[in-house]
């Protein structure tokens, strides 16, 4: 198959699916903002309401910071400068009632498991119930090991208009490949 025909099944696939937006590959804190930017472009172009893009940009900035936090594929600097990227996928689209924001990315084992109990739990909560479980969350010290408040899958499901999706595909005996999905 010719590599034209390739890239354009690929590309008609991701549009029947509703994806206005997606990127795959390394992340790091500058590409998050450069990506952000060209998100909030998009639906301002689409004159899409303000309140709505809003969600979107911030679900869609806690999922980039998860990549860049916890992905299991990483490139570290080798000189002394204070920079790394991550691996993963992060795609923006809609269906046909809601916006929705995709992300995936390599974990570790143990990290995908831990991830499946607190979203389970976050998942059986409603909505009055996240929004105390967040306040509740703020007022403590972030959790060992967290890179971040500790927060970021809750503010996730705070935001989201219906529940979250999420699931883990085991890839070998030490790693999955994680995916979460929140409609705006």
């Amino acid at each position: 198959m010719p590599i034209a025909t390739q890239y354009f099944d690929v590309h008609q696939r991701m549009r029947d699916q509703g994806v206005i937006f997606s990127f795959v590959g390394y992340v790091s804190e500058g590409i998050l903002f450069s990506l952000g930017e060209a998100l909030k472009q998009k639906m301002r172009l689409e004159e899409t309401d303000a309140n709505v893009t809003k969600r979107v940009f911030s679900i869609f900035v806690a999922q980039v910071q998860n990549i860049i936090r916890y992905s299991a594929e990483r490139l570290h600097a080798d000189s002394g400068t204070p920079a790394e990227m991550s691996s993963g996928l992060i795609t923006v689209g809609r269906d046909a009632t809601h916006f929705f924001v995709v992300c995936g990315n390599i974990v570790g084992r143990s990290e995908g498991e831990d991830l499946r109990v607190r979203l389970d739990e976050l998942v059986r909560m409603d909505p009055d119930t996240i929004k105390s479980y967040y306040r509740e969350k703020l007022r403590e010290p972030p959790e060992a090991g967290s890179r971040g408040a500790s927060i970021g899958l809750i503010e996730i499901a705070r935001r989201s208009t219906r529940p979250i999706e999420f699931g883990l595909t085991e890839l070998d005996a030490d790693r999955a490949f994680f995916c979460l999905k929140a409609y705006i």
